[in-house]
């Protein structure tokens, strides 16, 4: 550990302390505001590159439980919840896939159609993340299906995690296919699990959103931001593998000595098809996502295509399992001490006298900015936009443009931090990015997003609501 890391750790320690024995502020219990003060100190540590997030999460969960403020069972809740398990299965799967030689094949298959420069290999990803999001209700599922592609792509042009090689077509890749998720998530009703739970929570406040308005209404901004952020991350986070004119042929040729698919790829591939298919159809058939996955891992053990030795060597999956288990659970819990709804509350009386576009404004740049104390989308939406809906309401904000700019607001701002999805967390877990550089750029891509929507999405979203009222 440096001077600088040590310095930065010391400092963050006397604030946190200072904060732990000042009063608590009015309306909070002290359970709320301490627990606050272990979470926002971990994420400092984390911002500042003091600390690793594992390293940072794991002292968090020591704090909160050695002082009382969390029980053990409340503070481990977050490791038997399935959606994180499902994040596990899909790295150990992503790994099978590139060992059978899957991953390798189609990395150069999009190679060979659009790899003469790395922003056209971003680009093909966003664009495949698109067109199958409508029909994954789950995006961490679809990071799963995303994140062997890109991995493959990285690996196959030199560029590999933990290493300077990093840098050359790996880290660029990860960021643009975590980026896309939020806008492929943005597009379709169908495409997050909040999505549709938004729009039922819509109805309590009669504003109806039909599958047709959300996908008009989001059309023309993620339209702009499809081709406007790779470009962004590509200025900001460039590749040192900028153009590559000679990458199609070297892929062809690449295709053509690996020669047909082994008995491993065709294995690997049927059960990535049938698990496709099952995600696909969880909703009809009330399908676990999680067990869909396992039982495809279990295929491939039984097969011999994935080896206990594979899951040995797999050491991303188990710490990511404890620092997203430890920081869902944090955040679960600062929501049910009623952190949240403070938040909200405060939010809601400070702009009660506003003029509605002022208000709009405020309380979509607010939803926004607040998603960095939640480690889940859906947990954000559920605790807060009930309360963001009925202030604009009240202000005299149209219901149909804040309530979709809102539930659009839950899946743009995912990327703010390493810990903002689930969906982000097998791409931070790869090695390719570290956490202040998602900090960084997450942090532009949101800012991004949210002008693009506020600024064109607005005056659309006003122009749809008008044609199909």
């Amino acid at each position: 550990m440096s001077n600088r890391d040590r310095y930065w750790l010391v400092g963050i320690f006397i604030v946190a302390v200072m904060m732990w024995f000042a009063p608590v502020p009015n309306g909070l219990e002290q359970n709320a505001w301490r627990l606050f003060v272990i979470f926002i100190a971990a994420i400092v540590t984390v911002i500042v590159d003091a600390l690793p997030i594992l390293a940072a999460s794991i002292l968090a969960l020591s704090a909160e439980v050695l002082t009382g403020i969390l029980k053990p069972k409340e503070a481990y809740m977050g490791f038997s919840e399935s959606f994180i398990l499902l994040i596990i299965a899909a790295f150990l799967i992503a790994r099978a896939v590139i060992k059978s030689g899957l991953g390798k094949r189609i990395a150069f298959l999009i190679i060979k159609k659009f790899g003469k420069s790395s922003l056209g290999l971003a680009y093909s990803v966003m664009g495949a993340d698109m067109l199958i999001a409508p029909a994954f209700p789950s995006n961490t599922a679809r990071s799963g299906v995303l994140f062997p592609i890109v991995n493959s792509l990285a690996l196959d042009s030199g560029s590999k995690p933990d290493e300077e090689s990093r840098k050359k077509l790996g880290s660029f890749l990860m960021m643009c296919s975590m980026a896309g998720i939020t806008l492929s998530s943005s597009l379709w009703l169908t495409a997050m699990a909040a999505n549709p739970a938004g729009a039922k929570m819509a109805e309590k406040f009669d504003i109806h959103i039909t599958y047709a308005e959300w996908v008009l209404g989001a059309i023309v901004p993620v339209g702009i931001l499809f081709f406007l952020i790779p470009w962004v991350i590509y200025k900001v986070f460039p590749p040192e593998i900028k153009e590559t004119p000679d990458a199609p042929n070297i892929a062809a040729e690449a295709l053509k000595e690996m020669g047909a698919m082994s008995k491993d790829e065709k294995i690997m591939g049927g059960v990535f098809i049938g698990m496709l298919i099952l995600w696909v159809f969880s909703g009809v058939f009330g399908l676990d996502k999680t067990a869909v996955a396992f039982l495809g891992l279990g295929i491939l053990m039984l097969t011999g295509v994935f080896t206990l030795k594979d899951m040995t060597s797999e050491g991303n999956a188990l710490g990511t399992l404890i620092w997203f288990s430890i920081l869902y659970a944090m955040s679960v819990y600062l929501n049910k001490f009623g952190f949240m709804d403070w938040v909200g509350e405060h939010i809601s009386t400070a702009i009660g006298d506003l003029s509605w576009p002022v208000v709009y404004l405020t309380l979509v740049i607010s939803y926004v900015l607040i998603h960095y104390f939640f480690v889940s989308q859906t947990a954000q939406m559920l605790a807060l936009f009930p309360v963001f809906l009925g202030v604009a309401i009240k202000a005299g904000v149209p219901g149909d443009l804040i309530a979709l700019m809102l539930l659009y607001a839950t899946n743009f701002n995912a990327v703010i931090t390493p810990q903002g999805s689930s969906a982000n967390v097998i791409y931070v877990g790869s090695g390719y990015l570290k956490g202040p550089e998602i900090y960084k750029v997450g942090g532009v891509i949101t800012l991004v997003n949210t002008l693009v929507f506020l600024a064109i999405g607005t005056f659309w979203i006003l122009l749809v609501a008008k044609i199909m009222g």
